[in-house]
C-alpha cells in the first residue's frame, strides 16, 4: 500500500517562479467522503485514477493508476462533481527536496499552494522563503473541498 505523507502551504511571493516548469491539469472527483476520494486527473498527455483513503494526520493511504486519457475526458465531462479543478502545477527545487507549486484557475483563480512529501511525518524540512502560512491540518484547502467551497487568492 502507498502511502502519502505531505505539508500544505499557502505562497507568500513570487519569488518560487525563477525556472520554474508547468504542466497543466483538469481534475474532478467521482467520490468525496471523510473516509476516502476517488480522482480522475489529466496531466499533460497522462491521465490517472487515484483513489486516496481517510487522513491521518498528514498520512493517507494513496493508490494510483494510469489510464488511458480518452476514458478520464469522458470521465472529467459526464460522471466527475462540477466544478472541475483546473490548476498549473510547478515543481521547484529547494534544499534537497522536490516541492510542487499549484495555481489554481477556473473557480479557484489566484489560489497558490505548494506541498512538499515527506519519507515520514516527522522529517524536518526547510522551508523556503516563499512559503506562508501553513494549511496541512485546514481541510478547506483539500483539492477535493475546493469543488463545493472554492478558494480565490485575489
Amino acid at each position: 500500500m502507498a502511502v502519502e505523507i505531505e505539508r500544505k502551504f499557502l505562497v507568500a511571493s513570487d519569488a518560487w517562479r525563477e525556472g520554474a516548469k508547468g504542466q497543466r491539469f483538469r481534475q474532478g472527483y467521482l467520490c468525496v467522503s471523510t473516509d476516502a476520494t476517488v480522482r480522475v486527473r489529466h496531466a499533460g498527455e497522462r491521465a490517472y485514477l487515484t483513489v486516496k483513503g481517510a487522513t491521518s494526520g498528514i498520512s493517507r493511504a494513496e493508490f494510483e493508476y494510469e489510464i488511458p486519457p480518452a476514458d478520464a475526458e469522458v470521465m472529467l465531462r459526464d460522471h466527475c462533481l462540477k466544478p472541475l479543478i483546473e490548476k498549473t502545477r510547478y515543481e521547484v527545487s529547494f534544499a534537497g527536496k522536490l516541492w510542487t507549486v499549484d495555481v489554481f484557475e477556473g473557480e479557484n483563480d489566484g489560489l497558490i499552494v505548494a506541498e512538499v512529501e515527506l519519507v515520514h511525518g516527522a522529517e524536518v524540512v526547510d522551508l523556503p522563503p516563499w512559503i506562508g502560512e501553513e494549511v496541512t491540518d485546514d481541510p478547506r484547502y483539500r483539492n477535493s473541498a475546493l469543488i463545493s467551497a472554492p478558494i480565490t487568492g485575489k
